[in-house]
């Protein structure tokens, strides 16, 4: 099984169609948010030796064991790993290795989805890794943002240009790349065409078909 990354403008679905691809494949899923449920129970004082132990074949085992291996770089690495990216300080020259170091543990231990910190760049050269870009035109963006959030037209436009902004500075500073660029991903999918259902199942085959 290959890994995939999945990257995605806010209002785009990228996190539903990752984890949805992740559960046809029967493999694990991670992002931002799982990354971030870890490293606070791994830094729970009441968390427990037994839940600290996990098995390595795990997820929790397998980012525990990367998290310690960042740990060196410091608290700041520690927890921009998990930040969201317009919290990362831009001039931070050694966030990079920590990241890289976290995505590559990961992807070389196991088939999984990754959604975004710059998993496609890190990853670009991994044998068998297939990356993904999820786009949605703005209007469609900005009404899904306003159903999950519950918030005015105004408030979602703020909230994906903070989300954009931050993808695309990340990506330049880091990356020295376009984030929105084709040539950077395997497929391209605008789900203004697709349901989540149907991108997840166009992602599965045509990766089924590349392991063919």
């Amino acid at each position: 099984m290959p890994v995939i990354t999945i990257r995605g403008q806010y209002g785009t679905w990228a996190a539903e169609i990752g984890e949805l691809i992740a559960q046809k494949l029967n493999i694990d899923y991670v992002d931002r948010e799982i990354i971030a449920g870890v490293a606070e129970r791994l830094r729970r004082p009441s968390t427990s030796i037994e839940e600290k132990e996990t098995p390595p074949s795990t997820l929790m085992g397998r980012l525990s064991e990367a998290m310690a291996q960042t740990a060196y770089l410091g608290d700041n690495i520690y927890a921009g790993i998990y930040s969201p990216l317009w919290e990362i300080p831009l001039n931070d020259t050694h966030y990079l290795s920590g990241l890289e170091y976290m995505i590559k543990e990961l992807a070389g231990s196991k088939s999984i989805v990754i959604r975004g910190r710059g998993s496609q760049f890190i990853l670009k050269d991994f044998p068998g890794a297939f990356h993904v870009l999820i786009v949605a035109p703005v209007e469609v963006r900005v009404k899904r943002i306003m159903e999950k959030l519950k918030i005015c037209e105004e408030d979602a436009r703020k909230e994906m240009a903070r989300f954009d902004d931050g993808s695309r500075e990340f990506v330049k500073r880091y990356f020295r790349a376009d984030i929105a660029d084709p040539i950077n991903y395997d497929m391209v999918i605008n789900t203004n065409h697709f349901s989540i259902e149907g991108a997840a199942s166009i992602i599965v085959d045509a990766v089924h078909w590349l392991s063919d």
